[in-house]
């Protein structure tokens, strides 16, 4: 009887109920799943086989899959390939999308301990201004012990240090509050690099600017106020291009724009480079130098604005290939030069 019932049930069942299930039934013989080999990158010995994986999954569903069997590899700390010595896997892209079959493929390389660009910055930034201020109060052995705890007599000084502070606080306010960051992480062994940049120039800069025989400016006064003018708009026009960097996913889209002027006058400069940010920040520097007349200085803005020219080049490269209605007049750095 009971089989004579449940044969009843689907036989009075609705039309409608035999169809949906029915094209339930045609839908799950239909959909594909992936199976994924994830080999280690440099011995080929296999690390994980993940069975039936979802079609639109993405490179980053997959690290955390294979975060679940290797709790120590988080999925920052990952690097999935096509080719052992190609190019890493971006997190969002889609594994059908990829060129691969059923039976996909991929070589894992440990990228070694990650920090969060926050910190990163944190760490880069608090070094100079600490640093900087040791040698302005010239704490004990630094120079002379004649010379502890003195202050120049020299107002240019002062101001230089008051400049380099307000500068490196800017920094650390905006990598709080402003700035959003595209990458998550960055490898551990490359902050200590990039302090050791940070913070070694930082001191050298210092000790000369501070030190009891530094000389003020040739051209005194003029010189000085004409350099902290500069100084001033090119802090506030960086501000201002952070800002509206940051405003162009403020509305919460998802759909990449590149950044275009304002109302505010400091970021019509992008009328005429990629990244006026870097622009205003060798303009900073630049006045820096000539305000404290320090070799030092001029050298590390000089490397400075090597730096920066080259990240500035690529990303003026990334917006012209990704939009094909980026302005043409626009050049990297250096209005109408570089």
């Amino acid at each position: 009887m009971s089989v004579c019932c449940v044969c009843l049930g689907l036989c009075f069942s609705p039309p409608s109920t035999q169809r949906t299930y029915s094209q339930s039934t045609i839908n799950m013989s239909r959909t594909t799943f992936f199976e994924v080999e994830v080999l280690d990158a440099h011995t080929r010995e296999q690390l994980c086989f993940l069975d039936k994986v979802e079609p639109h999954s993405t490179i980053g569903d997959i690290k955390s899959l294979f975060h679940k069997s290797y709790p120590h590899w988080y999925p920052a700390r990952q690097a999935l390939k096509l080719d052992p010595k190609g190019k890493s896997l971006r997190d969002d892209e889609i594994l059908q999308s990829l060129p691969v079959g059923t039976t996909a493929t991929m070589y894992f390389k440990d990228l070694g301990p990650q920090l969060s660009w926050t910190m990163v910055f944190l760490a880069e930034y608090i070094g100079p201004l600490l640093t900087y201020l040791l040698f302005y109060f010239r704490v004990p052995y630094i120079y002379s012990h004649r010379y502890a705890f003195t202050s120049s007599p020299y107002p240019v000084v002062t101001l230089a240090c008051v400049c380099h502070t307000v500068h490196y606080m800017k920094r650390l306010i905006e990598t709080i509050f402003v700035h959003r960051f595209s990458h998550g992480t960055m490898p551990l062994r490359m902050i200590v690099k990039n302090c050791a940049y940070y913070w070694g120039f930082s001191a050298w800069l210092a000790y000369y600017i501070n030190h009891p025989l530094y000389t003020p400016p040739s051209y005194g006064e003029l010189q000085v106020n004409y350099a902290l003018v500069i100084f001033v708009v090119c802090e506030m026009g960086n501000f201002s291009i952070h800002l509206t960097l940051n405003n162009l996913r403020g509305d919460g889209s998802k759909n990449r724009r590149f950044p275009v002027p304002t109302k505010n006058p400091f970021t019509w400069l992008f009328f005429f480079v990629s990244c006026p940010n870097y622009t205003y920040e060798v303009g900073a520097w630049v006045s820096f130098s000539i305000m404290t007349q320090c070799l030092p200085v001029a050298l590390y803005t000089l490397l400075g604005f090597i730096q920066m020219t080259i990240w500035a080049k690529g990303k003026h490269r990334a917006y012209s290939r990704e939009f094909k209605d980026y302005p043409s007049l626009r050049v990297a750095i250096i209005p109408l030069i570089l």
